[in-house]
């Protein structure tokens, strides 16, 4: 049985440990804050770029576009993963692995065993993890999330963009958390070249364009694109890929921080139980011993009394 030291000193070693999941609570709270912020400023825009460049495809020949041209036969694939540089998020590193892996088990199964399929891991948990089994990994983008900017975003691009080029991959497909609420993300595997004749919606898109439709039922929009709409594709073309997978790390950061801040906050309640568990043992501890020592004081004394 453990000394009542023993005891002490695992309260103590709770507490410690409850202040810390507290501190990170509250951090995930205010970073989850500012994430919400600058993903909720995003997701317009992203939309809408999407749309457009869908409504510019009606104008011209897809075909003419390297980019829209799906490829005759797929030799090479590249599947870019985002995960989070730290752990402590509960599931949402583990979960987002399990969801690439089972894609490449699914779909790419043939290019993996011959050699060629990439992975682009953003975040260092992914990368770690596909670097330790052998996957062939392109470029380092570990620790990204400390400070994110738009110019990671711009370096995968132009990366993802030559290799596609270059018939190094023919496919590219992102996986990713998508920033459903505080306590839960959606799991999204999505294509992103060749581009697609229909823009590709999450379960958080499908919502927000419904609710757009509602609001624009009965207008029929229509364009006039000057010079052309080949020129303006050409221009937007970049930039929608550039801010679809800006898009993709908000989501990623947002949903991280939910995810931790439900982590921290239940290792926060775990420990409080935890606490008065020890506590309670403590005083049964204490109680036992208080009560062997009056025993012991009573037979000495009816030693004492009968010699």
């Amino acid at each position: 049985m453990a000394s009542l030291r023993d005891i002490r000193n695992r309260i103590v070693s709770v507490q410690n440990t409850q202040q810390v999941t507290r501190a990170m609570k509250m951090v995930s709270a205010a970073k989850l804050r500012r994430a919400q912020e600058r993903i909720f400023q995003t997701r317009p825009y992203a939309y809408k770029i999407g749309e457009i460049i869908s409504h510019l495809k009606s104008q011209i020949d897809p075909a003419t576009h390297v980019l829209f041209m799906p490829r005759e036969k797929t030799d090479g694939a590249l599947v870019v993963v985002v995960t989070a540089d730290r752990g402590l998020a509960g599931a949402f590193n583990t979960n987002i692995i399990k969801v690439a892996e089972r894609t490449i088990a699914e779909r790419y199964r043939e290019i993996h065993e011959q050699g060629n399929l990439y992975l682009i891991c953003i975040g260092r948990k992914g990368h770690e993890h596909f670097r330790k089994r052998g996957y062939q990994l392109v470029g380092d983008f570990r620790g990204v999330f400390d400070h994110l900017s738009f110019d990671t975003v711009q370096k995968v691009v132009r990366l993802v963009i030559d290799g596609y080029l270059e018939d190094r991959w023919d496919v590219v497909e992102v996986v990713y958390n998508e920033f459903k609420n505080t306590i839960s993300q959606n799991r999204i595997a999505e294509p992103f070249l060749p581009l697609r004749g229909e823009q590709f919606t999450t379960p958080v898109m499908e919502r927000t364009i419904e609710h757009r439709a509602e609001l624009k039922e009965g207008q029929a929009l229509d364009y006039i694109f000057e010079p052309d709409a080949r020129a303006i594709l050409d221009e937007l073309v970049p930039r929608y890929l550039n801010y679809q997978l800006w898009r993709v790390l908000l989501e990623s950061n947002a949903a991280e921080q939910g995810a931790r801040m439900v982590a921290m906050d239940n290792a926060t309640t775990n420990a409080e139980e935890l606490i008065r568990d020890l506590r309670l043992k403590y005083n049964r501890a204490r109680q036992d011993a208080i009560t062997k020592e009056l025993i012991e004081i009573t037979s000495g004394a009816d030693a004492l009394e009968s010699s």
